[in-house]
């Protein structure tokens, strides 16, 4: 205690005068308009920065409740659809959860394994289109090969005329691939669409996959060349559907020994 009181009444003189500073500064803003307009609008401007921050927080989480949620009612409103198809399949949705897209062999992870019936071989898309397939199956994870894998082929067919091509990826853009095996009688055009063909268990028929936005074909070739933009932006991914085909065992069974 005595040191305190040793404390001010050696630094008295400054403390008062802050003391002074203090007063004659609220004086000046209280008595004078333009400074307490100034104040009180740096002090609404902060008040409504914190209340913006914490909006933004706010609804950062909430977003993110919503897009799971979406993401599980979009699965279920497939698997409603999927009652009128003759692909016997149950969709699951999943939530990507580690991924890469500048590579050669691009994968994805995704938050479902095996305890969640997840297998080898299933397919999986996104609300655009087609994503990829389930190549290795963990307990609670599981990694995706991509359409933008170079290792990938995915038979698809054309929405117009159900001609049937190879969609193949060269490793370059993310936002593009290519069909093969478009033989130049083919009516093809910028602007066609490509959708999976339904021929492996992996996928049912239909499901968008890209659209045409280069296609040539010089005299004397047997194929075209064909460029299409894929529906899935893999640089925004984050919500899957995994696609389990019901019918894929009777399937595997009859195609034993075919290969």
């Amino acid at each position: 205690m005595q040191t305190l009181l040793k404390i001010l009444t050696r630094y008295s003189n400054f403390l008062v005068f802050i003391l002074l500073e203090v007063v004659a500064f609220l004086l000046i803003v209280y008595n004078n308009p333009y400074p307490r307009s100034s104040m009180l609008s740096t002090a609404n401007r902060l008040v409504a920065w914190e209340y913006e921050t914490a909006a933004e927080i706010d609804g950062y989480i909430t977003l993110r409740q919503v897009n799971v949620r979406l993401a599980e009612e979009n699965a279920q409103l497939r698997n409603l659809l999927a009652d009128d198809s003759s692909f016997n399949a149950v969709y699951h949705s999943a939530k990507v959860v580690q991924m890469t897209n500048d590579k050669q062999r691009n994968y994805l992870t995704v938050n479902r394994g095996a305890r969640d019936s997840v297998y080898r071989g299933m397919g999986v898309r996104n609300a655009d289109g087609a994503v990829g397939i389930i190549r290795t199956v963990g307990a609670h994870y599981s990694i995706v090969q991509p359409l933008i894998n170079t290792a990938s082929r995915l038979s698809c067919r054309f929405a117009k005329n159900d001609y049937i091509g190879t969609l193949e990826w060269d490793g370059k853009n993310n936002r593009y691939a290519s069909l093969a095996d478009v033989a130049a009688h083919v009516d093809v055009a910028v602007g066609d669409t490509i959708v999976t063909s339904g021929l492996s268990p992996a996928f049912p028929e239909g499901i968008p996959v890209g659209v045409i936005t280069d296609c040539k074909c010089n005299p004397g070739d047997s194929y075209y060349t064909i460029q299409v933009q894929l529906c899935t932006d893999y640089n925004r991914l984050k919500y899957v559907e995994l696609i389990s085909n019901n019918d894929r065992t009777e399937l595997e069974e009859l195609n034993y020994g075919l290969d």
